[in-house]
């Protein structure tokens, strides 16, 4: 499965990996598998480091749209990408300005910077 991830609901924190190519069917599965275990409203973090993306710009912004629904939808938590490589981080980009909800949303190049700042979103909420 090109994206795991696990969910920790004393935490209130969702953690994914994608660590093979990622298709826009890895990512609804993803969306659909944190829904249905209620853990939208979590803070997240999405490392992309270990994965080539296999999207397209305009699959990026198809998922950004459908954050958009979600956040219409109900509460969803702040988000932490972590995207090591230049590849990696330009298509977090393009994610992240697409993806345009009322939460704060980082990207990072190191995991430890990106848990240290989503730390600080979820004390302030």
């Amino acid at each position: 499965m090109p994206v795991q991830w696990t969910i920790s609901h004393p935490q209130r924190l969702v953690v994914a990996v994608a660590k093979e190519p990622v298709t826009v069917a890895d990512i609804e599965q993803y969306f659909a598998g944190v829904t249905a275990d209620g853990g939208m409203a979590y803070a997240k973090i999405f490392e992309i480091t270990a994965s080539p993306m296999a999207l397209s710009e305009d699959n990026l912004r198809a998922l950004g749209q459908r954050v958009m629904f979600y956040a219409q939808h109900g509460q969803i938590g702040p988000l932490a990408i972590v995207a090591a490589s230049d590849e990696s981080y330009a298509q977090a980009q393009i994610f992240a300005q697409a993806a345009v909800a009322r939460r704060p949303l980082q990207i990072f190049r190191e995991l430890h910077a990106a848990r240290t700042w989503l730390d600080a979103q979820i004390e302030r909420s």
